[in-house]
């Protein structure tokens, strides 16, 4: 797949198009080692040099990147023996928000996540990672199955929020979000989320309440996207990364707040640069939680859940 650079990376896509030309002409036989080698330690200096220093409207531009890892991706990279489960068994399936069974090192859990497109078809065909009440009353399908027969849930965020249709509001998506938090709050299975991109509003915490939370590096949470955050406030979407800095959106902001349990670092240029070193390290930390989280009392489980929302949003007079 041909790399996709963000208008801050110009000068890495620039290094980027003569490394490409030379190893070209290295092909051809050209004597360019040098040069590459160059070049190569100039593209690394340079990323360095970026990603060093980034506003948080350039860490949501990443969250969002095209060739970022989704959540399917970490299904196959990270499970095994895994089978997809579709379908509220009222309405409809949707297949912005994916879920199943599989195994996690051995282990057997159940997974959840918003999944969005690559191509023009999939991403209509997805809504754009955006799931509607049946998607959400799916999730509540597979998560009180997860309770039934024990098994942990995981959960990959990567939403702009839930679908704002009409069709949606007929459907009653406020109330399908609210009974998910509800019983996403008192089920007795460990629940480890993962935010792997965009945590848009009540789309992402449809599927974001458990006993630990984990972002990746360049994701972003917040309760509005900055641009519908910018719209409101300033009237106009141009406005999006002054919201964003305004917003508190990125994990190390989320991280002091107290909110995230652990941020997992980013190979260097994004996740999209380095699949493999990703998935190595969401693994880590998935694995250093789950193995806690299954050897506590369920009951202790939930009282701990329960203690953790309840000490959100601390405040003084």
């Amino acid at each position: 797949m041909q790399s996709h650079f963000l208008d801050f990376e110009a000068p890495i896509a620039e290094i980027e198009a003569q490394l490409v030309e030379l190893r070209r002409l290295k092909e051809a036989g050209d004597p360019v080692d040098q040069e590459i080698e160059r070049l190569a330690r100039l593209s690394q200096e340079k990323t360095e040099a970026i990603f060093s220093n980034l506003d948080p409207w350039k860490i949501t531009q990443l969250s969002r990147h095209p060739q970022r890892p989704y959540t399917l991706d970490y299904v196959t990279h990270l499970f095994t023996e895994v089978e997809f489960l579709a379908g509220d068994r009222s309405c409809a399936d949707d297949p912005s928000l994916v879920g199943g069974v599989g195994r996690f090192e051995d282990q057997p859990i159940l997974f959840l996540g918003h999944q969005k497109g690559r191509e023009v078809k999939e991403k209509v065909a997805r809504n754009f990672g955006m799931p509607k009440p049946e998607g959400y009353r799916k999730a509540l399908r597979l998560m009180r199955l997860a309770e039934s027969f024990r098994l942990p849930i995981l959960t990959f965020i990567d939403t702009p929020g839930a679908y704002p249709g009409v069709d949606a509001e007929k459907h009653n998506q406020s109330e399908a979000i609210a009974r998910n938090l509800e019983v996403l709050a008192q089920l007795r299975v460990p629940i480890i989320c993962c935010v792997i991109g965009e945590g848009g509003s009540g789309g992402a915490l449809a599927i974001g309440v458990g006993d630990r939370l984990l972002m990746l590096q360049y994701s972003i949470y917040s309760v509005i996207s900055p641009e519908g955050c910018a719209s409101i406030l300033w009237k106009s979407a141009s406005k999006a990364p002054e919201a964003a800095a305004t917003l508190g959106l990125t994990a190390e902001r989320i991280l002091d707040l107290g909110l995230v349990d652990e941020i997992i670092p980013e190979p260097p240029g994004g996740a999209h640069r380095d699949v493999p070193a990703i998935m190595k390290s969401v693994r880590a930390g998935i694995a250093k939680y789950l193995s806690l989280l299954l050897s506590k009392p369920v009951d202790d489980l939930v009282a701990e859940r329960l203690n953790r929302l309840m000490h959100f949003g601390v405040y003084t007079n």
